[in-house]
C-alpha cells in the first residue's frame, strides 16, 4: 500500500492499481491524517478541519468516512479484527504506515538526508520528480491544507535549490540554467536561487549573462525592498568579475542544519506564517531562530541585527510558548547589541532591544532578567520615538506592554499603551499591530469589568483579523465571550453555570491546536475554578485536569475541596509569590481565599497588601479569557482575616 499527497490524494496497491477511497471528504480525512505524520488527530480536530460550520451529526459522518477508508485500505482484514493502518487511538485516529510508503514523508526524509550527505543527490532528484502538483491539491479550501501546502512548497523549493547546489559543487550543473531561470522568475525574492542561476550560467561559459543576472537581482532587491544583496551574492559577483567563481566543492549559500532558505527569506516567511497559528506558528518560531543563527554564522553584524529584529510578530501573552527558544533569541539579540556597541545604528539597536523586551516574557524570568527586559523595553521605546518611525514604535510598545505587569492593578496603564498602539496603527496603516492594539484594550476593559467596551474591541479585532488572515484572533475572542458568559452566570437572570462551563470547553477546544502552549496550559482548569468561585462552590477535583503553571496556587483550594485540611495548609505555606504576568491578580486571589479558609492571617495580610491597588479590577480578567470575579471580594475577605483577633 502506498499513499501520495504531493498532488491529488490517492492510494495505490503494491501492483500500482488505484484504491477507491470514496468521495472528497473521505480523501480529506486520509490526507489530514497523513499531515499528522503518525500522530493521533482528535475527533474534534478532524471535525473542525473538515467543516467550517460542522453539521449536527458531524461526528457520525466522520466515523462513516473512517469506516469506508478502513475497508478500502485493508480490504482483506477479517471482520472484528482491529485495523492496522487507520487505527483508533485515544479520542481520535492515526495513520500507521511506514514513512517510505507515503510520498510526502519520503520526500521530507530524502531532503533531510541530502542536507547531511551530498551523495543523496540522485534520490533527491527522484523525490522532486515525484511531485504531481501542489500538495493536497484536491483539498483547496481547508485551512489546515493551505498551511501544509505553504510549508511543503517551501521545502520543495529548498529541495530544488539544494539539488542544484550539490550538482554545481560537484562540477556539474551547466544544464540547470532553464530550470533555475524559471525558479527565479516565479520566486524573485529567493536570493539563493539567483546565486545558483548565476553559477550555472558561469559554468555554461556565459560570464556576461551571469553578471547580468546578479545585477538584475541587485536592482530588484534595492528598488523594491530597499535591501542590498546578501554577502553571498556579493562574493559571487566579485568572483565572476575576477574570473574566480566558486570552485567545485565550494558552497555559495549558507546551509546550516535545518535552514531551508537564506536567512532573509527564512525570517520573512516565518513572520508571515506566524499569523496562521497551529503548526504554522510552531514552524514559524523554529525557523525564526534558525534564521537568526544562520545570520550570526555569516559574521555580517548588520545582517544579523536586521534578521533578529525583523520578526516583529505581535505578541499578547506574558508566558512564552517555548521558553528555551525565546531565551536563545534574547541571547542572540544581546550578543548583537554588544557587538554593535553604543554608537551602533539607532534603528537596529531599537529593534534588537524591542526583541529582547518581547521575547523576555515576564512569567518566565528571574528578578535580574525581568529588570533587564523592562530596561530594554524603555530603551527601545525612547529610540523609536526619537526616530519617529511608527512601525518601529509600535513594535517597541509591544515590548512595553509585555513588561507592564510589574505589580497588580495596572490595567489602566496597559489600556493607555493599547490606545497608543491603536492610534499609531490606524494612522499609519499597520493592520497586524492594529489587532494587537484591540486585543490589549480588550484585556484592559475586561480587567476593569467593562464588558461592553471589551466586546466592541473583540468585534473590531475580528474584523481586522478577517482582513489580515489571522485566525488566532477568533480563538482569543472566543475565550473572552466565555469569560463574559461566566461573569453573567453569577448575576440574577443570567445564564447557568453549566452554560458558562460549556462555553469555556468550546473555547478550550479551539485553543488546543492553536500552537500557543504557553497560553493553553492550565488555562481551562483555572477558568473552571474561577467559575466555581463565582458560584461559591469548591474547587474542581478531577485528577485529570492539567493545572500547568498554576498548580501551586490552585492546589490548596483543591485539597480543601477534598477535606484534606492539613495538606492544604502545608501547600499554602509553600505557595510562591505569583509571577508578574496576566494572571497575577488571579493567583493572589486564590492565595487570599485559601488563607482565609485556613485562618492563616500572615498570608492573608500579604495577599491583601499585594491586591490593594487592584481593588477596582476583576481577578484573572486581565487575560481577557477568564474571571474569578471582583478583586474587591477577595480583598475584603483577606482584610477581615488579617485584622481578626
Amino acid at each position: 500500500m502506498r499513499i501520495d499527497v504531493l498532488g491529488a490524494t490517492r492510494a495505490l496497491r503494491d501492483d500500482g492499481s488505484p484504491v477507491d477511497l470514496g468521495g472528497p471528504r473521505h480523501r480529506e480525512v486520509l490526507a489530514r491524517l497523513v499531515a499528522a505524520e503518525g500522530r493521533m488527530v482528535t475527533t474534534d480536530t478532524l471535525v473542525d478541519d473538515l467543516w467550517t460550520d460542522p453539521p449536527v451529526r458531524a461526528v457520525g459522518a466522520l466515523r462513516t468516512f473512517v469506516a469506508v477508508l478502513r475497508r478500502a485500505l485493508e480490504p482483506d482484514r477479517p471482520p472484528r479484527n482491529p485495523p492496522h493502518v487507520l487505527v483508533t487511538e485515544g479520542p481520535g485516529y492515526a495513520l500507521r504506515l511506514p514513512r517510505e510508503d507515503v510520498d510526502v514523508h519520503r520526500f521530507q526524509d530524502t531532503l533531510a538526508r541530502a542536507r547531511r550527505d551530498s551523495g543523496a543527490v540522485t534520490d533527491l532528484g527522484a523525490a522532486l520528480a515525484a511531485w504531481r502538483g501542489p500538495a493536497y491539491a484536491d483539498v483547496p479550501g481547508s485551512a489546515w491544507a493551505q498551511r501544509e501546502r505553504t510549508r511543503l512548497e517551501e521545502l520543495r523549493l529548498e529541495g530544488v535549490e539544494l539539488h542544484a547546489r550539490i550538482l554545481l559543487d560537484s562540477g556539474e550543473g551547466a544544464g540547470l540554467v532553464a530550470e533555475l531561470g524559471a525558479l527565479v522568475a516565479e520566486h524573485p525574492w529567493r536570493e539563493p536561487a539567483w546565486g545558483l542561476l548565476a553559477r550555472a550560467l558561469y559554468r555554461a561559459g556565459r560570464q556576461a549573462d551571469a553578471l547580468a543576472t546578479l545585477r538584475r537581482a541587485r536592482t530588484m532587491l534595492v528598488e523594491q525592498l530597499g535591501l542590498d544583496p546578501g554577502a553571498d551574492l556579493q562574493r559571487l559577483e566579485r568572483g565572476i568579475l575576477n574570473e574566480s567563481a566558486p570552485p567545485e566543492g565550494a558552497r555559495t549559500t549558507w546551509t546550516g542544519p535545518g535552514v531551508r532558505l537564506g536567512p532573509r527569506t527564512t525570517v520573512a516567511l516565518a513572520r508571515t506564517l506566524a499569523l496562521a497559528g497551529g503548526d504554522a506558528l510552531v514552524h514559524s518560531r523554529r525557523d525564526r531562530l534558525t534564521a537568526a543563527q544562520a545570520a550570526e554564522h555569516t559574521g555580517d553584524l548588520s545582517l544579523t541585527a536586521q534578521i533578529i529584529g525583523a520578526y516583529d510578530v505581535p505578541a499578547i501573552w506574558s508566558r512564552a510558548d517555548d521558553p528555551e527558544q525565546s531565551r536563545a533569541v534574547v541571547a542572540a539579540a544581546e550578543r548583537t547589541l554588544t557587538a554593535l556597541g553604543p554608537d551602533g545604528p539607532a534603528d537596529l539597536s531599537a529593534r534588537l532591544l524591542a526583541t529582547v523586551a518581547v521575547e523576555s516574557r515576564s512569567a518566565d524570568l528571574s528578578g535580574t532578567e525581568l529588570k533587564r527586559a523592562q530596561q530594554a523595553a524603555r530603551q527601545a521605546e525612547a529610540l523609536a520615538r526619537d526616530l519617529a518611525d511608527p512601525a518601529l514604535l509600535t513594535f517597541a510598545l509591544n515590548g512595553v506592554f509585555l513588561q507592564s505587569f510589574t505589580r497588580p492593578g495596572l490595567a489602566a496603564v496597559r489600556d493607555r499603551i493599547g490606545a497608543e498602539i491603536l492610534d499609531l496603527t490606524t494612522r499609519h496603516e499597520l493592520p497586524n499591530f492594529a489587532v494587537l492594539g484591540r486585543l490589549v484594550r480588550l484585556q484592559s476593559a475586561s480587567a476593569l469589568g467593562d464588558l461592553d467596551a471589551a466586546a466592541l474591541h473583540a468585534k473590531a479585532a475580528e474584523q481586522l483579523a478577517a482582513a489580515t488572515e489571522a485566525p488566532l484572533v477568533s480563538v482569543l475572542t472566543g475565550w473572552f465571550r466565555a469569560r463574559a458568559t461566566a461573569a453573567r452566570s453569577a448575576e440574577p437572570g443570567g445564564p447557568t453555570a453549566a452554560t458558562a462551563a460549556a462555553h469555556y470547553r468550546a473555547a478550550e477546544d479551539a485553543l488546543r491546536t492553536a500552537g500557543m502552549p504557553g497560553l493553553h496550559r492550565g488555562l481551562f482548569p483555572l477558568a473552571l475554578l474561577g467559575l466555581r468561585l463565582l458560584h461559591d462552590r469548591p474547587a474542581p477535583t478531577d485528577p485529570h485536569l492539567d493545572w500547568g503553571p498554576y498548580r501551586p496556587w490552585a492546589r490548596p483550594l483543591v485539597l480543601l475541596a477534598q477535606d484534606r485540611v492539613e495538606e492544604a495548609r502545608a501547600a499554602l505555606a509553600a505557595v510562591p509569590e505569583p509571577p508578574c504576568d496576566h494572571m497575577q491578580e488571579a493567583l493572589w486571589c486564590l492565595t487570599a481565599r485559601a488563607a482565609v479558609r485556613l485562618g492563616e492571617r500572615g498570608i492573608a495580610a500579604r495577599a491583601e497588601a499585594a491586591l490593594r491597588d487592584a481593588r477596582a479590577e476583576h481577578a484573572g480578567a486581565a487575560s481577557g479569557m477568564l474571571t474569578l470575579g471582583p478583586v474587591s471580594r477577595y480583598l475584603a475577605e483577606a482584610e477581615a482575616c488579617a485584622g481578626a483577633g
